[in-house]
């Protein structure tokens, strides 16, 4: 018998085990305290590539500020992004917005089955199954990281994840209690953030040790496998902070690409033999057609994207001339340091606002 037939014969042990380990250990989460879809669904996005810490108080700033479905459809994309600004992985706000547009075009309700759910803007599989099953109860399965780092060292998995998708599917709907569905996906999701952990699983605490095959071959540490990453590319970008009297010039990103529809102090990539001087001179005239004397440096921000890194060296400029002009970006504004508050700005950018304010509040 193969360990895939010995976890099917044990489903009922299995499962069992489980909620009973998620009845006593489970996390008191705020959007376990709903069975709003809506409410379910901003944390399933929010919870994507972030950690349960960090999304707390963006998801409770989030309900706040859009408590509805309706409400989120009607906001403008800037206040959206403002509420999310920190959080990365700026597509996924954009998606939202889209997404709360298309459920109230088509009524307002999240749809009640996974096809119609995965049709949706920015919803795939498992994102679905988590909304399906913490809000309605469905029996839908899910694959988050977590739920794949359980599967594999449930199965002693001898590739990476990534590998073998099709196989931890069909294990995790076969595992699936059919009719506690909400309470099995967050516990096998809690398994995984607090017992089965990428590094030292406290295996003597895991209610599935006897079935874990990984677990008594004595090789939990080395799964899952991992794949050869690639290098990370990086890119040095000359920044400009323009100064026009107390005002400073920012530029809106355009919607499509990263960062789309986020504010940023513009700038460029250093080409080969520049200075960061020559950079910002040049890049300022390509993206806005103005004339600024490049001054002195006011901080280096070292940034790490998912497939690059960037370090930004700021300058300080002042604006000599021209009309500036879009043509690199979606708009332009000229701004108070006090109102840059009101913009969206990605993460790194915040670093540069706060070194302008500490730089102004320093000056006699």
């Amino acid at each position: 018998m193969n360990h895939l037939d010995f976890l099917r014969n044990h489903l009922n042990e299995l499962r069992t085990s489980l909620l009973l380990w998620y009845a006593e250990q489970g996390r008191d989460l705020p959007w376990r305290r709903t069975r709003d879809p809506y409410a379910i669904w901003i944390s399933e996005i929010m919870l994507q590539q972030t950690q349960v810490k960090t999304v707390i108080p963006y998801y409770e700033r989030w309900l706040q500020a859009l408590p509805t479905v309706q409400d989120l459809a009607t906001a403008d994309l800037q206040t959206v992004l403002k509420l999310w600004q920190g959080l990365g992985y700026y597509a996924r706000a954009r998606n939202l917005h889209r997404c709360a547009r298309v459920l109230v075009a088509q009524g307002g309700e999240f749809p009640k089955t996974l096809a119609d759910a995965v049709a949706l803007p920015g919803i795939g599989r498992t994102t679905a199954g988590g909304v399906l099953s913490a809000a309605f109860n469905l029996p839908v399965a899910i694959l988050d990281g977590n739920v794949k780092r359980v599967l594999a060292r449930l199965l002693a998995l001898e590739v990476p994840p990534s590998k073998a998708l099709n196989q931890l599917w069909t294990l995790s709907e076969s595992l699936l209690d059919p009719e506690r569905a909400r309470d099995f996906n967050q516990a096998v999701m809690d398994l995984g953030a607090t017992i089965c952990t990428p590094r030292a699983p406290a295996c003597l605490l895991c209610p599935w040790r006897r079935y874990c095959a990984a677990y008594n071959a004595g090789v939990q540490q080395e799964i899952p496998m991992s794949e050869a990453k690639p290098e990370r590319p990086h890119k040095r970008i000359g920044v400009a902070v323009i100064w026009k009297g107390d005002q400073i010039l920012i530029d809106k990103r355009r919607a499509e690409g990263l960062l789309g529809g986020l504010w940023e102090f513009p700038g460029g990539k250093l080409e080969l033999g520049e200075t960061v001087q020559e950079c910002i001179h040049r890049e300022i005239q390509e993206e806005l057609a103005i004339d600024i004397a490049v001054g002195d440096h006011l901080i280096t921000v070292e940034h790490a994207y998912t497939h690059f890194s960037v370090s930004l060296m700021v300058h300080h400029c002042r604006y000599l001339g021209g009309e500036p002009q879009p043509l690199e970006c979606e708009e332009i504004h000229w701004v108070s340091l006090a109102d840059l508050d009101q913009y969206p700005f990605p993460k790194a950018n915040l670093q540069i606002i706060e070194a302008l304010r500490q730089h102004v509040a320093s000056v006699p």
